[in-house]
C-alpha cells in the first residue's frame, strides 16, 4: 500500500475531475476551490470561506450560491444550441426556459432572468403561484412563460389576462378537458391566447420519472385525445392559436438512445399537427438533459452517456430531418433545463460535531470462568493470521449469533456477553488489518467492513437540507472541503443531529455503482472538519 497520499489521489478517490469539472478543483494546500467562471485565476477557496463566514457569526451548515455558474451554464447550454443550429444548418433558433418547480428561490430565479436576459430565457411554470412568481420576474417581453400542469379557471383566467398585458405565454393542454376550460375563459374574457398540446408519448425515460411519458402518464394528450382537441379548436375558432408542442419524458435522462427516441415520434407529430393546419411555431423537448454526478459517462442512474453538446447536437438533428422530408417550416426550439442549469450553483457545507467509532478493545480479557463459547471466541482471536482469517471471520460471526441468543433464554451473563462482543470487535479489527496489509479484497467480507464503519455526526437535518436524499434517494457528491492532501484512513455514513432514523446518508457516489460508505480523514474534536455536499 502507498504510504503517502496525494492531492492526483483525493481526485481520484472522490471523482472531482469527472464531476466537479469545470467548476470544482482542488489547490495545492488540499482545499477545494470554485471557480464560477471557469476561471482558475479568480478560483475560490471553501476552506477559507467557511472559516470567515463564522468569524462574522454565520454559523454552520451553509448552503453557499455561486450565480456565475448559473451564468456559465446558461451561456453553455445557448452556445451548444447555435453550434448544433450551424452544424445542421437550421434556420430556426433555440429559447430556453427554467422550470420554477426545480429551485423556487427567489435569488435563483432572478438570476436565471438576469443572465438570460441576451437570450431571451424564459420561465416554465406550474400552478398559478408559480405563474405569478414569473410575471413579477420577467423583464424580457420576447422570454417565453410556459404554463404547465393542471389547471383550473383562476390558473387560465390570470395566464389569459397575462398574454393581454404583453407576456409571451403559451398555455399548455395537458389534459383533454381543458380544451374546454380555455375555450369558457376565452369566451367570457374576449381574448384568445397561445397555446401549446403535450403530446404523451410511447417512448418513456430510463430514470425514475420514467412515468412522466408512456400510455399511463400522468400529464399528456395520447394521438386519439390530439386529435379530438384540434377538432375542438377548429368548432371554437381557436386553431390559428395552437403554436406548440411539448412533450417530457422525465428528469435526469442517463441514455441518449432515450431522448432520441422520443423525439424521432414527437417530430412526427410535429410535423403531423402542421399538416393538419395548426401554425406551428414551438417545439418543446421539456426536461430531462441530465447531470453526471459520478463522473462515469455512462447510462448508470447517477450519470449520462452524453455531453450537452451531444444532447443540442440530436434535438436539432431530429427536428430539422422531420421539417425538411415533410416541407415543414422548422420552429423555434425550446427546452426545460432546470437540473442541468441550477444544480452546481450551491453547495451545503456542514461540520462533524462528533463520531461514534467501534474501537478495538485494549483491556485484558479475563475469560477463564466465562463460557465454552465466549473461550472459543478468544481462540479463534489468537490464531487469526494472513492464511486462515476469512474462515474465522465466519466463525467468529456464528459464534456471535449462538452467543447473543444463549444470552436471550438467560444461559450467559450480561458480563460473559459484554466479554463476548468485546473479543469479537477484537477479531475483525484484526482481520481489518490483515486485509489493509496485504491489500486485498474479498467479496464474502464486505459485511465487514460495514460492521466496522464510523458514523460521523454533522450539524445539520437532512429533513430540511437534503430533502431529495431522503424523500426520492437523489445521490450527490460528497467530500471534505480540506485535507485533501491527507489520506482518508476511516470508512462511515454520515448522521443529522434529528433524533429521526431516518436522519442519516448511507448511499454515496462510487463509480458507476452506490457505496456504503464515505473514504473521511480521523476525526479531532479540537479542529473543524468541513464536508461539502455538491
Amino acid at each position: 500500500m502507498k504510504s503517502n497520499w496525494s492531492i492526483q489521489d483525493s481526485e481520484e478517490l472522490y471523482g472531482l475531475k469527472k464531476w466537479g469539472k469545470p467548476y470544482f478543483n482542488i489547490n495545492d494546500i488540499g482545499h477545494i476551490i470554485v471557480s464560477p467562471q471557469n476561471n482558475k485565476d479568480k478560483a475560490l477557496n471553501l476552506f477559507k470561506l467557511v472559516q470567515n463566514l463564522e468569524k462574522r457569526n454565520l454559523n454552520l451548515p451553509l448552503l453557499v450560491h455561486f450565480p456565475d455558474i448559473i451564468e456559465d451554464r446558461i451561456e453553455q447550454l445557448n452556445n451548444c444550441f447555435a453550434k448544433a443550429m450551424v452544424r445542421y444548418s437550421y434556420d430556426g433558433s433555440y429559447q430556453g426556459v427554467f422550470p420554477i418547480k426545480v429551485n423556487q428561490q427567489r435569488h435563483i430565479v432572478e438570476s436565471i432572468v438576469n443572465y438570460g436576459y441576451k437570450h431571451k430565457y424564459g420561465l416554465e411554470v406550474g400552478s398559478k403561484p408559480e405563474l405569478l412568481i414569473a410575471l413579477a420576474q420577467l423583464k424580457n417581453s420576447n422570454s417565453l412563460l410556459i404554463c404547465n400542469g393542471y389547471k383550473d379557471k383562476k390558473y387560465v383566467e390570470t395566464a389569459v389576462i397575462a398574454y393581454h398585458l404583453g407576456y409571451n405565454i403559451l398555455i399548455v393542454v395537458e389534459q383533454l378537458s381543458e380544451i374546454y376550460l380555455v375555450a369558457d375563459v376565452v369566451l367570457e374574457h374576449g381574448i384568445k391566447p397561445n397555446l401549446g398540446i403535450r403530446a404523451k408519448l410511447s417512448a418513456k425515460g430510463d430514470s425514475r420519472w420514467a412515468d412522466s411519458a408512456g400510455d399511463r402518464a400522468k400529464f399528456g394528450l395520447s394521438v386519439t385525445e390530439i386529435i379530438c382537441a384540434l377538432d375542438q379548436l377548429r368548432k371554437s375558432e381557436m386553431l390559428t392559436k395552437l403554436k406548440l408542442l411539448h412533450f417530457h419524458i422525465g428528469s435526469q435522462i442517463s441514455a441518449i438512445a432515450t431522448i432520441k427516441d422520443a423525439l424521432s415520434e414527437a417530430s412526427q407529430i410535429y410535423v403531423n399537427l402542421c399538416q393538419l393546419g395548426a401554425p406551428m411555431e414551438y417545439f418543446d423537448v421539456g426536461g430531462g438533459l441530465g447531470i453526471d454526478y459520478d463522473g462515469s459517462n455512462t447510462n448508470f442512474p447517477a450519470s449520462k452517456n452524453y455531453s450537452m453538446q451531444n444532447y443540442a447536437n440530436d434535438v436539432v438533428a431530429a427536428i430539422k430531418t422531420a421539417c425538411n422530408n415533410n416541407d415543414i417550416e422548422v420552429p423555434v426550439i425550446v427546452s426545460e433545463s432546470g437540473r442541468s442549469v441550477a444544480s452546481h450553483q450551491s453547495i451545503l457545507i456542514v461540520n462533524v460535531l462528533g463520531i461514534d467509532k467501534i474501537e478495538e478493545f485494549n483491556d485484558t480479557i479475563e475469560i477463564e470462568n466465562c463460557h465454552t463459547l465466549v473461550q472459543e471466541i478468544l481462540e479463534i482471536y489468537v490464531s487469526i493470521n494472513e492464511t486462515n482469517f476469512q474462515e474465522a471471520y465466519h466463525d467468529v460471526l456464528q459464534l456471535k449469533q449462538e452467543i447473543e441468543s444463549l444470552f436471550s433464554f438467560g444461559y450467559l451473563s450480561l458480563y460473559e456477553r459484554g466479554k463476548a462482543e468485546g473479543l469479537f470487535w477484537k477479531c475483525c479489527h484484526k482481520i481489518k488489518n490483515i486485509l489493509q496489509k496485504v491489500d486485498l479484497e474479498v467479496d464474502e467480507l464486505d459485511n465487514l467492513h460495514q460492521l466496522l464503519l464510523s458514523t460521523y455526526y454533522c450539524n445539520f437535518s437532512v429533513f430540511q437540507s437534503l430533502p431529495d436524499n431522503w424523500s426520492i434517494d437523489q445521490l450527490f457528491p460528497i467530500m471534505p472541503i480540506h485535507r485533501l492532501t491527507e489520506r482518508p484512513t476511516e470508512l462511515g455514513t454520515l448522521a443529522d443531529l434529528t433524533c429521526d432514523s431516518d436522519g442519516k446518508v448511507s448511499r454515496f457516489i462510487g463509480y458507476q455503482n452506490v457505496k456504503p460508505h464515505l473514504e473521511l480523514h480521523s476525526w479531532n474534536k479540537n479542529e473543524p472538519y468541513y464536508l461539502g455536499f455538491f
